[in-house]
């Protein structure tokens, strides 16, 4: 069985849930070629699971103090490269495509009439979940932007639906907890961050961010360029995480029990409707001003209960390869029959196992 994995690049995310598939794809004896697309090939990092990858352009999304600015994704996006890219790969060697909200793979797909297996956070939203500010706009992203002919969405509970439970790369040590606060809030300015962990000498907070440290950076803000080991460190020791409303980051946070402080990114309706879900579940707090009496009240409320989830790279894996694609309820039951929820999620949507 080959396989054309398609992975979009534009935030860490879905390369998370493609370093989890990557082994139990290979455990599965599948051979994968894998494509990615969304940011420039010298931006992606730690790429050895993916071995000798494609990179296209593809389409992704511009940001500005911390929303999303339709004006600059407009002007960044290049659609003559973006059909060329489609019309020019063959998909005829594959038995499958598998996408993570990549359009190049996913329009080729539909094109050369070839399957196409979606599995993403965002096909959460074609099911009955928690939404907040979704336009019609946003609904016509999230049906047009990577279409495949089977959908597997992913979120942190199954709301009475047929989804499946977060992709969670395991930790390769176990960090004892140090007390420091991680901080990840890719979208925002660094002045702004550190006007807003100035107000806490008392607390260390370890920042990743893309862009340089500001100046005068107060000796109890650490600035880290990113890097997955340091992260992944830093994330087992800390006592909470600052972060903004996206999956994966939020979905290791849960696993490891740490507490949750979000900042949604403004104008992404799919990180609005994380934070409502988060609250509705009780396992995050989501800052209405990012002020400073949030972030000292967030800081004295306690841990969380950490929750367990499967190995799901392992059974889409063995799923993809038995074949039976069309039985999507079957892997849902069995994902979340081996999940293990808080009391306090059990009762609120009911899942007819």
């Amino acid at each position: 069985m080959r396989i054309l994995y398609g992975i979009q690049g534009t935030g860490n995310g879905h390369l998370t849930r493609g370093r989890v598939m990557a082994p139990a794809l290979a455990d599965e004896g599948i051979e994968v070629d894998y494509l990615f697309s969304g940011r420039p090939r010298q931006q992606y990092f730690d790429m050895q699971p993916f071995g000798d990858f494609q990179c296209r352009t593809g389409l992704s999304f511009a940001t500005r103090d911390g929303g999303v600015d339709m004006w600059q994704t407009c002007r960044a996006n290049r659609p003559g490269v973006f059909w060329s890219d489609v019309r020019n790969l063959d998909l005829s060697d594959y038995d499958l495509v598998l996408n993570d909200f990549e359009p190049i793979s996913a329009w080729a797909a539909r094109r050369q009439g070839k399957e196409c297996i979606s599995v993403s956070h965002q096909n959460a939203f074609q099911h009955d979940v928690p939404v907040a500010g979704q336009r019609w706009l946003d609904k016509l992203i999230m049906s047009k932007f990577a279409p495949a002919s089977i959908h597997l969405g992913c979120h942190w509970h199954h709301f009475g639906c047929d989804l499946l439970p977060p992709f969670i790369e395991p930790p390769h040590e176990q960090v004892a907890e140090v007390g420091h606060v991680l901080v990840y809030l890719p979208f925002e300015e660094p002045a702004a961050i550190a006007t807003l962990l100035r107000a806490v000498p008392e607390v260390q907070f370890q920042v990743y961010h893309g862009q340089p440290a500001p100046a005068s950076l107060p000796a109890h803000v650490h600035w880290n360029r990113f890097d997955r080991q340091g992260f992944q460190r830093h994330l087992g020791g800390c006592s909470g995480v600052i972060c903004s409303a996206g999956f994966e980051l939020v979905s290791e946070a849960l696993v490891l029990g740490k507490k949750l402080l979000l900042k949604p990114l403004k104008g992404q309706f799919e990180q609005q409707s994380n934070a409502l879900a988060l609250e509705l579940l009780g396992a995050a707090t989501v800052m209405d001003n990012g002020g400073r009496h949030e972030l000292k009240t967030w800081l004295a409320s306690s841990a969380c209960e950490p929750i367990h989830y499967p190995q799901m790279g392992r059974l889409l894996a063995r799923w993809l390869k038995q074949g039976q694609w069309q039985d999507v309820s079957a892997l849902c039951r069995e994902a979340w029959t081996q999940a293990r929820l808080p009391e306090s999620w059990q009762h609120k949507w009911a899942y007819a196992y």
